[in-house]
């Protein structure tokens, strides 16, 4: 007799059915490292160099950063992830009226060129790798990077790094926007374009599936918003004249990783694949062009504030989905950042769980080592069927621009999240000590908070910079930005001109505002 089965049906998060047992497919003979990449972008993969294993750090000071950044580095980090607080992000300067609150609390403060040198102080840029998470105001802080690299003597064509500048998950999914969807492109662009001639092994833009997939998308969303989105930013770079031969090669992607393992795992295959497709239909024949790279940070809202160190089984799973998928990167969330900020022995653990999976699981000393599973194979092909339906209606709307205009995506990614906390709170989906498997649980202790203080000194060290630069010059450069940003030349030369005189973030970003307008969601 037949035992009966714990669910009459069983499917992935994205409500794909998973089936009892998976036969042989009918598979390509594709091998790593060759179009279209379903196995990996490179012939060996791990077994030549392992993933970049960054943490992501930022908050309070550039001071208080800094200690951070010197503490991975001598743990083992061998790249820098930068979060910067929500004035930084929606270009407001610390002593901003609207940063009240928020100076120093979701990342470190950056209002000009003296908070960089204080960030990296100590650290030589041409000899790490540094990831930014910014959106609205990337060609601020990239200008700013690039300013402290000339003067640290640095080679500008041997810095390398990834300045996010995925402004359309923001008007998607995050909400960090300050200008128009037209306007934010244009700036895009010229980032390209200056980058492509100046900082050639700079990566210009992570298009981001991570923040869609936090606001509640499924995978397959995850997946088909952020490869149509890839597509806008890939079509509107070959309208303003870039070869995609080589402005693609400078692209690069980020994503989440959730706790469905093999789904995850599929989600990565599949995107490599369809990336490669996309690309070549508009025109990509190098096949570095055609290569999806992606970072991978583990799921921030898969976290739990209840039993919080069960996080850590979480996060492991999570970064072993990454590292079977073929990740470029990764970055592992602290078990206590459902409640604040990491605290140095949570952050030690998140490395730890990589270099664990690196050194002495096994998994990284084969390419691809979960090709030909029957399940992990049809997952993939259904993963992308799924997608591709998706990328399809976004294309008739006529691209994700369009798309986000209507609020196509916005609704579809509310609908999963809905969905998603109705299944929680009946129970159908389990979360292990939400829902089932609880306990009564004293407060958590030596929870890290940032003091409001901070702000002050932040205002301190604006009105030190303000007192000590050439104010004439600068208020000559941010005219020279307002009449060029009100034509069609090239806006990065100016943003770097004007930052590496300090100018503050907040100034520049006010400039732009006055020309390009909000927008307004």
């Amino acid at each position: 007799m037949e035992e009966k089965e714990r669910k009459e049906k069983f499917c992935t998060d994205s409500g794909i059915e998973i089936k009892r047992v998976y036969n042989k497919l009918s598979m390509a003979d594709e091998q790593p490292g060759e179009f279209p990449f379903t196995r990996g972008v490179q012939e060996t993969m791990y077994r030549s160099k392992l993933w970049t294993m960054r943490q992501y750090a930022g908050f309070s000071t550039a001071e208080e950063s800094n200690k951070r950044y010197h503490y991975l580095l001598n743990q083992g980090t061998t790249g820098l992830s930068v979060a910067f607080d929500l004035p930084t992000q929606i270009g407001y300067d610390s002593d901003h009226e609207f940063a009240d609150g928020e100076v120093g609390k979701a990342g470190v403060a950056i209002d000009s060129l003296r908070d960089m040198e204080i960030l990296f102080d100590g650290i030589k840029l041409e000899n790490i790798t540094t990831s930014m998470t910014i959106n609205s105001t990337a060609s601020i802080l990239l200008a700013m990077y690039i300013a402290l690299a000339k003067k640290q003597g640095a080679d500008l064509k041997k810095i390398s790094g990834t300045i996010q500048n995925d402004i359309l998950k923001e008007y998607a999914a995050r909400g960090t926007y300050i200008y128009p969807p037209k306007q934010s492109m244009r700036i895009i662009t010229d980032i390209f374009e200056y980058c492509s001639k100046e900082v050639p092994k700079w990566n210009t833009i992570s298009i981001s599936g991570y923040h869609i997939r936090e606001a509640g998308s499924t995978a397959v969303q995850e997946l088909a918003f952020t490869l149509a989105n890839g597509k806008a930013y890939l079509k509107a770079a070959i309208e303003k004249g870039l070869d995609i031969n080589v402005f693609a090669k400078r692209l690069s992607f980020f994503f989440n990783a959730h706790n469905n393992l093999f789904e995850e795992v599929a989600k990565f295959r599949a995107a490599r694949r369809m990336w490669a497709t996309i690309t070549k239909e508009l025109g990509a024949t190098d096949s570095r062009a055609q290569m999806l790279r992606f970072h991978t940070q583990t799921g921030g809202s898969t976290l739990t504030a209840q039993q919080p160190q069960n996080n850590i089984p979480r996060v492991t799973i999570q970064a072993l989905s990454a590292v079977l998928g073929g990740t470029q990167s990764l970055h592992t969330n602290g078990y206590d950042e459902a409640i604040a900020l990491p605290t140095e022995e949570a952050a030690r653990i998140a490395l730890r769980t990589q270099q664990i999976i690196a050194y002495e699981s096994g998994v990284a000393e084969t390419v691809d080592p979960l090709a030909g599973s029957y399940f992990v194979e049809a997952l993939t092909n259904e993963v992308e069927a799924a997608a591709w339906e998706y990328i399809h209606k976004i294309d008739a709307m006529g691209g994700s621009v369009a798309a986000i205009e209507q609020g196509y995506l916005q609704n579809e990614i509310a609908a999963s999240a809905y969905k998603y906390q109705n299944e929680i709170q009946s129970g159908e989906k389990i979360i292990v000590g939400v829902n089932k498997f609880t306990v009564e649980e004293k407060p958590m202790q030596n929870v890290f908070s940032i003091d409001d203080a901070i702000r002050q000194l932040q205002k301190d060290k604006i009105n030190k910079v303000k007192a000590d630069r050439d104010n004439e010059k600068v208020k000559v450069l941010l005219k020279t930005l307002e009449e060029n940003a009100k034509g069609t030349v090239n806006l990065m030369p100016t943003i770097l001109e004007a930052a590496e005189n300090y100018a503050t973030l907040g100034e520049m970003a006010d400039v732009m505002r006055g020309v390009f307008g909000e927008f307004v969601g």
